[in-house]
């Protein structure tokens, strides 16, 4: 594979296009036209399909225009583009099981087949949520670390700290890193388990000066660092330099992707094939260990609609079959804790991304917007959920979904928003309240019922 001095010398050197040209005049195109070229159709009464010649042409077309279009630098303005044969060799040479924590909770990572009986990977958390307050930001960390199906953490984003409200790019942010790591590592410490890997390097951090001076105090190479691209297909050098930073120190990264439906890569069927062109371009350009996608329906600033399901499976699918690459699937709900439908949407999801070959990052919820509003006991569910679910076949998991879905679909314009964390869980034992108790065991025999088999 290429080394990262040529991908930055192609990102100082390569072809020159406006950023609006290589959108609309190189990618959209290119983007329908090998769509078009190999018949990708989607049927949305199918939620996770069974075809492998689709995955298999969706996989193959991502490949293809890969090759044709490349990865935009938006500091420069210059396209950084890779042969065929270049693509084939970072395919061949990507790592396939990248190990991650230390002591008893050292793992690997392994890459999965769609209907796998192999459990999934559990990277769950916050997914980078806003916390109010240092105090409820360990409480969470810890009760994360408590889940015995937690392979990995990710930690929620300070917004405050010692009173002051964080702004990007002051010292404030760079403070609020390095508080927000050594926060992590306590936390976990009270959970008797500081060997856990946090893998989302830091969600305080807005810029690359924050995240790069925040590591050094406490963050280990056998963490990791999450580093993701813009919409759509493109890169900055603030991504770079963490990109830069992470491979001189031996470090590890995920490089994400969420590319909205309905935007520049427009239906289901070209947010699957761009969803496999970020996974390659996560291996040549960001050089990570894993690749994390988490495609995103705008209208719901959710990615649990019936629609969007469709592409995410597919999308899976096709990575799975044909690369070694691991890859995490992110699941953002549209409602809240302690609420039926945000339980619906949980178990939908992560039904769809271990049925489909993926491994797991669970964290948005309440789309992942809203200040204190998630709890441990959301991501608990996900992890016992997606065990559950590993095994199941594709028309299995199919049946499911679609009863999953049917549940919650007419309110994802109003979802609920739940509680907060302050209401759902005792302040100091991070238990959860009687009624989440029992409304968590009735979701759970009525998902048993559906065919999942809960260990």
């Amino acid at each position: 594979m290429i080394d990262f001095f040529e991908v930055i010398k192609r990102g100082l050197n390569g072809p020159y296009y406006s950023e609006q040209d290589f959108t609309l005049k190189i990618l959209v195109p290119k983007l329908r036209a090998v769509t078009k070229k190999y018949g990708i159709r989607c049927d949305q009464s199918t939620p996770i399909p069974s075809d492998d010649k689709l995955a298999d042409d969706v996989f193959h077309a991502g490949v293809e225009l890969a090759a044709e279009v490349g990865c935009y630098c938006k500091d420069t303005s210059r396209v950084i583009r890779f042969t065929a044969d270049e693509i084939q060799e970072a395919l061949r040479d990507a790592p396939s099981t990248p190990l991650f924590g230390e002591g008893r909770d050292r793992k690997a990572m392994v890459a999965r087949k769609p209907e796998s009986s192999d459990p999934p990977y559990c990277y769950v958390g916050a997914g980078g949520s806003v916390v109010s307050s240092e105090e409820v930001f360990v409480r969470l960390v810890e009760g994360y670390g408590r889940n015995p199906l937690s392979d990995s953490i990710t930690c929620p984003a300070l917004t405050k700290i010692n009173g002051m409200e964080i702004v990007a790019g002051s010292p404030l942010e760079l403070l609020a890193c390095i508080r927000a790591v050594e926060l992590g590592r306590a936390a976990l410490r009270r959970a008797q388990r500081p060997g856990l890997p946090i893998m989302n390097s830091i969600a305080t951090g807005v810029t690359a000066t924050g995240k790069i001076g925040g590591s050094a105090f406490g963050l280990r190479d056998t963490d990791c660092w999450v580093v993701g691209f813009t919409s759509p297909l493109k890169v900055q050098f603030g991504r770079l330099n963490e990109v830069a930073y992470i491979v001189a120190r031996g470090g590890q990264l995920v490089g994400e992707a969420g590319e909205p439906m309905g935007g520049f890569a427009g239906g289901p069927e070209g947010n699957a094939v761009i969803s496999v062109v970020y996974h390659i371009l996560s291996i040549l350009v960001l050089r990570s260990s894993v690749h994390l996608t988490f495609p995103m329906d705008f209208r719901y600033g959710c990615n649990t609609s019936w629609e969007i399901m469709w592409p995410i499976s597919v999308a899976a699918q096709a990575i799975c079959r044909n690369s070694h690459h691991p890859i995490l699937n992110l699941a953002y709900t549209a409602a809240g804790p302690m609420t039926e439908m945000c339980l619906y949407e949980i178990a939908a999801t992560m039904t769809n991304f271990v049925a489909s070959g993926g491994n797991i990052e669970f964290g948005g919820v309440a789309k992942g917007t809203s200040l204190d509003r998630f709890t441990p006991l959301e991501p608990r569910f996900a992890t016992e959920v997606a065990h559950a679910a590993a095994g199941l076949s594709r028309v299995q998991a199919n049946e499911i979904v679609k009863t999953l879905i049917a549940k919650y679909k007419d309110s994802l314009v109003n979802p609920p928003k739940g509680k907060t964390f302050q209401e759902c869980c005792d302040w100091d034992s991070i238990q959860p309240c009687q009624e989440y108790v029992e409304l968590y065991g009735r979701i759970k025999d009525e998902l048993a019922g559906f065919g999942l088999r809960f260990k």
